[in-house]
């Protein structure tokens, strides 16, 4: 017998990225997000729910520009402080110890210690009640080649990204 809950965001579980925006010159920021995923696959895109009250709200509404960067499950303290301090009041490259690193195609930086990141040009935004959903497309890939398989593509067990649900954060791990 199944029981009926309440209308909530239970799609699960959810990954855990990193989006940095801004620019390497300007103001830079990191966001830790659990509401991104594919949208599209050609062009590839992703969408990313952002409310507007926050800082990387603001930046990327201005650059049209940002970077997924997917963690790995041991940069947790990490994910934690860019997910629960402001980018407005604090520096979150300097309050976590990663880096900031040029990208290639757009003006915010990657941040070098995430295995995976996605150069992302919002192509459209979506106003919800309270969040915008910026669609993007992606339109440069870089990954360490520690956490590629013997074709070239990312093997998740080496990657070891982070999942969300239900308020935990969990590690993502292959069934055998």
């Amino acid at each position: 017998m199944k029981k009926q809950l309440t209308p909530q965001t239970l799609l699960y579980p959810v990954p855990v990225v990193l989006v940095s925006c801004g620019g390497l010159a300007g103001p830079k920021n990191i966001v830790t997000l659990a509401w991104a995923g594919v949208v599209n696959s050609t062009p590839p895109m992703v969408g990313i729910g952002v409310r507007p009250s926050r800082y990387s709200h603001e930046l990327i509404s201005q650059t049209g520009e940002f970077v997924v960067n997917i963690p790995r499950a041991d940069q947790l303290k990490a994910v934690e402080v860019c997910g629960s301090t402001s980018g407005r009041t604090s520096d979150k490259f300097a309050a976590t110890g990663l880096t900031a690193v040029p990208a290639q195609k757009v003006k915010a930086p990657l941040i070098a210690e995430c295995p995976v990141n996605l150069e992302c040009r919002v192509q459209q935004v979506v106003k919800l009640p309270s969040h915008d959903l910026f669609l993007a497309e992606i339109v440069a890939v870089h990954a360490d080649e520690t956490v590629l398989d013997a074709r070239g593509r990312i093997d998740p067990a080496k990657a070891r990204p982070l999942a969300y649900c239900n308020g935990q954060y969990w590690q993502c791990a292959p069934l055998k």
